[in-house]
């Protein structure tokens, strides 16, 4: 009878629990509305095949090659050597081979023993290099011979193949080849020295040294005067103790000028110092116009290098190679820059520098020759400046590159009111631009500086944008796939595909870090930064992104038809979701 009753309630609770399952399942079928309202969140099973035109693959089978080395050449500046660091293809690693050097005591970084090597060692100079730049393989024998000469003074010379160490290089922001820190105690800054043997070992001892030299005598002071053409004195009461500690303190903070002390009167009285000033007394000394800078700071470590900082430059600046490390690396980060052809050098650089006079450690003023081929003419390229006629642009430095035109002749009057309008921020960017293409209906949108804000900025689109270089193998190698989503995308009335040359056109709001960039701006969202795009340059992948990030929500539907009577056409449907509020995922 107990198994009986066993069975019975057995088959009672089974029984129940098939009704039980049975509900539940029914209760969980969506309801027509709720396929309606859902549909764009459930398509992982979204037939994309149609995308997948057959020269997919041959438009992007190269896509991760560096762009051409020729275009790397020496007459380039480095930093507009842009790198992307994101798939290096070692197949291609033999056509970049460097020359046999004996580089014995340079040390190979990596990702795994980075911190390690930085930590271990107090003085790190570390190159980050790609194996095709000209520059870096010019450098490497310099920096080898320069790496077993330091070696004895403890410091350690170090590279970095950025094309392999992805994350290092991104970290670090290396945005050009080479790229040179010095590590102190795992602090870095920019290595600003030249790129010799001799210049790496100066530039280093001076870091790593006393970085003050003591003049005792006449004679000393008399030649140091006569071969230097800049040099800090002090005058102290003691050359040991806290005066010199500071001042030497303040000497390893500045490149390009030696630091002195001394506690001879005469020899305070020869660098135009009054032997009965109250002591500790500095002064700079320049051979030119401005020669004298006398100190009247607190006598510490960063009011004395800000002071040097401030002065050491010239009233103006001719802009070369050499003098362009110290230009961009002053704490002086706002420059007015006078760009003249050698001509009309004579007659404005006078007005240029009685202009600089008033705005003395506020602004840098920069000469730039425009048709100086090898330096000038690729900065005044850089900056949009065109013709010959003679101009004046401020610039607010790398940190933020916004660039301001003086409208009118090249006068005092008129460089003075701009120089105070510029440090008040009172004046209108000037932004590079190509002409407005007169007919603009292809599938990828041609974007210029001057029809940014129309295009990509328009509130009632979703915009992708390509800033390319025409240079650029990874641009040449994306440009198939592009124009093919373009393609498919061109009956989607929201969604604008668009391309701008980066090297003749810039705007604000589209920061290029290397080339391509791939940036998306949400509609209804232009205010934000846009969305970078880091997917595989596919049709697919793109087409999953902005399914993904695109305010306003869309779908492709596959062609009804795959009949070749009905295949000719390339048009696709379009199918616009009514749900505002959902964003599709894939």
């Amino acid at each position: 009878m107990l198994t009986r009753k066993t069975l019975l309630l057995s088959l009672s609770l089974a029984t129940l629990l098939l009704f039980s399952s049975l509900s539940l399942s029914l209760s969980d079928k969506p309801s027509p509305n709720d396929n309606k309202n859902n549909q764009n969140d459930n398509h992982d099973d979204e037939d994309l095949s149609f995308l997948e035109e057959p020269d997919d693959v041959a438009a992007t089978s190269h896509r991760d090659h560096f762009p051409d080395p020729d275009h790397f050449n020496d007459d380039e500046d480095d930093d507009d050597d842009f790198g992307d660091f994101s798939g290096f293809d070692s197949s291609t690693e033999e056509a970049f081979k460097e020359p046999a050097i004996d580089d014995k005591d340079v040390v190979v970084l990596k990702e795994r023993n980075f911190t390690t090597v930085i930590e271990n060692n107090r003085f790190v100079l570390v190159e980050f290099y790609a194996p095709w730049c000209g520059h870096c393989q010019a450098l490497a024998p310099e920096y080898a011979a320069a790496a077993t000469e330091l070696k004895p003074d403890g410091v350690v010379l170090a590279k970095v193949d950025a094309t392999i160490e992805n994350e290092l290089a991104h970290e670090y922001d290396v945005q050009g080849f080479p790229t040179v820190f010095f590590f102190v105690d795992g602090v870095h800054k920019p290595y600003t020295g030249q790129r010799t043997k001799d210049g790496i070992v100066t530039w280093i001892k001076k870091k790593i040294g006393p970085g003050v030299s003591n003049i005792t005598t006449l004679d000393e002071a008399e030649r140091i005067l006569t071969a230097e053409s800049k040099v800090v004195l002090g005058f102290l009461n003691s050359l040991v103790g806290a005066e010199s500690d500071e001042l030497a303190a303040a000497s390893k903070l500045e490149d390009g000028v030696n630091f002195y002390q001394t506690v001879v009167p005469e020899v305070a009285k020869l660098f135009h110092i009054d032997a009965s000033v109250k002591r500790p007394a500095l002064i700079l000394l320049k051979k030119e116009e401005e020669k004298l800078n006398h100190f009247d700071g607190k006598f510490v470590k960063s009011e004395i290098a800000e002071f040097v900082s401030s002065n050491k430059l010239p009233l103006v600046t001719t802009f070369t190679r050499e003098s362009a490390p110290t230009i961009f690396e002053s704490q002086i980060k706002k420059q007015l820059l006078l760009f003249a052809t050698s001509n009309d050098t004579e007659k404005f650089l006078p007005v240029f520098k009685e202009s600089a006079k008033l705005f003395k450690g506020k602004l840098i003023f920069v000469l730039v020759e425009m048709d100086n081929e090898e330096v000038g003419k690729p900065v005044a390229d850089y900056f949009g400046i065109t013709g010959n006629d003679p101009k004046v642009l401020g610039y607010t430095g790398n940190d933020d590159g916004r660039k301001f035109l003086l409208d009118g002749d090249v006068t005092v009057d008129k460089i003075t009111a701009f120089g105070n309008d510029f440090l008040e921020d009172k004046l209108k960017p000037f932004l590079k631009s190509d002409p407005v293409p007169e007919s603009n209906d292809g599938d990828v949108k041609i974007v210029v500086g001057n029809n940014f804000d129309d295009i990509v900025l328009d509130e009632s689109k979703d915009v992708l944008l390509e800033i390319y270089a025409p240079w650029c193998g990874h641009c040449q190698s994306l440009e198939p796939t592009y124009n093919k989503l373009a393609k498919h995308l061109r009956s989607i009335e929201s969604i604008v595909i668009a391309k701008m040359d980066g090297t003749t056109n810039e705007h604000p709001r589209a920061k290029a870090d290397g080339f391509p960039t791939l940036l998306f701006y949400p509609a209804a969202n232009k205010s934000s930064d846009p969305i970078p795009v880091d997917v595989d340059r596919t049709v697919v992948a793109f087409y999953k992104f902005l399914r993904k990030h695109a305010s306003i929500p869309f779908q492709l539907q596959k062609p009804a038809t795959t009949s070749k009577s009905s295949s000719d056409s390339s048009d696709v449907k379009e199918s616009q979701s009514t749900n505002t509020d959902s964003k599709d995922e894939l």
